[in-house]
């Protein structure tokens, strides 16, 4: 079960006395292995908060009924344990969503995005099974990176409906965190709340403004501090951000460091200077899909591809003992000075 905590977050405009004052309240909670944080703005109504709080609860519990892989029962691990994948097999309207933005990433990234790479990761100690004793050698690798590829995947809009080629796992850790901030701002909308921020494990939505009329402000995480600095502040009104980074999750052997973020194309640790990458996207969603892309990729060729793709992004290099900020003209819109 979910645990939620409504509490009040700051009280931010008072109007006249015959009017009700509006706040900025907070709804958390607990999903996908990590923590929620909801900011709504309305009149102080407990009965409304309750009820937003068991809806965004079961929200999320919807997303990861469907995409989790953590579950035997869900939607997703249903089709993972296919025994034949070749067959079409009908999925909610919700994964299918999430499956066909997945696929224009990966496309797009010239497969720097890909699903199908679940297998590889957990090859390197990064998946439930944890750190191996030793790297994999190249011929487990090569043989098992073969079998994986985010083309074998077919999705047919009409039947909505999947099925792969050769058989796959799918794991949607780099997009269903962003999706879920995206489910819990449709839902938001449809009870009628316009102004709010939606932050899962650090994916963030966000539509409106405060009650006194300033953006939602928004840090960019300093790379590589053991507590959390921040980088710049970004100001939003609308739109979702993802980062992914390297600096948080390693390990490291025989003086090695390997990162989380593996390479679909050559089924490797990343190794480059690119310590971490923000992106600002209309949905959470793609935000999250795009910053995983582009830790892949790393700096330079990211950067062109962002101008090519006309994305919000915003990259921090490692340049010496320290780090450098690089960010497309659609990035610096968002910025405060």
């Amino acid at each position: 079960m979910v645990s939620v905590l409504v509490a009040l977050a700051m009280a931010t405009l008072a109007g006249c006395s015959f009017e009700p004052e509006e706040n900025v309240w907070e709804i958390s909670g607990g999903i996908f292995g990590t923590r929620y944080h909801i900011n709504v703005v309305l009149t102080d109504d407990s009965e409304i908060l309750e009820a937003l709080a068991q809806g965004i609860e079961q929200t999320l519990e919807s997303v990861d009924a469907s995409m989790s892989t953590w579950r035997d029962d869900s939607e997703l691990s249903r089709f993972n344990q296919l025994a034949d994948q070749s067959q079409w097999m009908p999925v909610s309207s919700e994964l299918f969503e999430v499956l066909s933005a997945a696929q224009h990433v990966s496309e797009r990234s010239g497969g720097a995005f890909d699903i199908t790479i679940g297998p590889v990761v957990n090859l390197w100690g990064f998946g439930p099974e944890g750190r191996p004793e030793q790297s994999p050698d190249e011929q487990t690798l090569t043989q098992l990176l073969g079998q994986t590829g985010y083309r074998f995947l077919e999705l047919d809009p009409e039947r909505q409906a999947i099925r792969a080629s050769s058989k796959q796992y799918l794991d949607l850790s780099g997009i269903a965190k962003g999706y879920g901030a995206d489910a819990v701002a449709r839902y938001l909308e449809g009870e009628g709340i316009t102004r709010y921020l939606v932050e899962i494990g650090g994916e963030v939505r966000t539509r409106g403004r405060k009650p006194d009329g300033s953006a939602w402000r928004l840090a960019v995480e300093q790379p590589g501090v053991a507590a959390q600095q921040v980088n710049r502040i970004v100001a939003m009104d609308r739109g979702g951000m993802a980062t992914s980074g390297d600096y948080r999750n390693y390990y490291e052997s025989d003086g090695q460091r390997f990162s989380h973020t593996i390479d679909p194309l050559t089924g490797k640790p990343v190794s480059h200077r690119l310590a971490s990458v923000t992106v600002i996207a209309p949905s959470s969603m793609l935000a999250d899909a795009w910053a995983t892309a582009f830790n892949v990729i790393g700096f330079e060729e990211g950067y062109r591809l962002a101008l090519q793709e006309n994305l919000a992004v915003y990259f921090i290099v490692r340049e010496g003992d320290g780090f450098i900020a690089r960010y497309t003209p659609a990035f610096a819109t968002w910025l405060i000075e």
